[in-house]
């Protein structure tokens, strides 16, 4: 049965993480994490298998924590990332929605998504798609992330794939 306080809650918070990213309101999708969040993109073995351990295996993204969440953000923003200069636009889509109550009081919430990026560089568009799993914490007024998963499907990577366009 679903619990549909829970599915609306999960899919709010899935929704305002997306806003977040397209308006770069960096400080406000921080506030969504956990401070020893983890935020993981792993990369595929082969066609139908991705890693399995951040530690021990290539990862496209990794940041344990959101101090390194809060690095990143802060290299972006200050142009130490030539990567990310100039930024692209951005537009994130998230749906399938679906959450089920986790071990102690957690929420696991699993998601499709697409972003459509537009990069001013190279004057060309791309989109991104995949799944998103994540492990949400109950905080005493609302949900945070503790743990974001990114599979990527599409993983041939013609531009920057940074937090912001995933």
């Amino acid at each position: 049965m679903i619990d549909t306080l829970l599915h609306a809650q999960a899919a709010d918070l899935l929704f305002r993480e997306a806003l977040y990213l397209d308006n770069r309101d960096w400080d406000a999708w921080l506030a969504l994490y956990e401070p020893d969040c983890e935020f993981w993109m792993p990369a595929w073995r082969d066609e139908v298998t991705p890693t399995s351990n951040p530690e021990t295996e290539l990862s496209l993204i990794y940041y344990r924590g959101r101090r390194n969440l809060e690095d990143r953000v802060w290299r972006v923003r200050s142009g130490a990332s030539v990567a990310s200069s100039p930024l692209p636009r951005v537009v994130h889509g998230v749906t399938n929605v679906r959450a089920e109550i986790a071990g102690g009081g957690d929420a696991a919430v699993t998601a499709s998504f697409t972003v459509h990026l537009f990069d001013a560089r190279a004057q060309r568009t791309h989109v991104f798609f995949g799944r998103y799993e994540y492990l949400l914490h109950r905080t005493d007024s609302d949900w945070r992330i503790a743990r974001k998963k990114i599979f990527l499907l599409n993983d041939v990577i013609p531009t920057v794939v940074d937090f912001y366009s995933i």
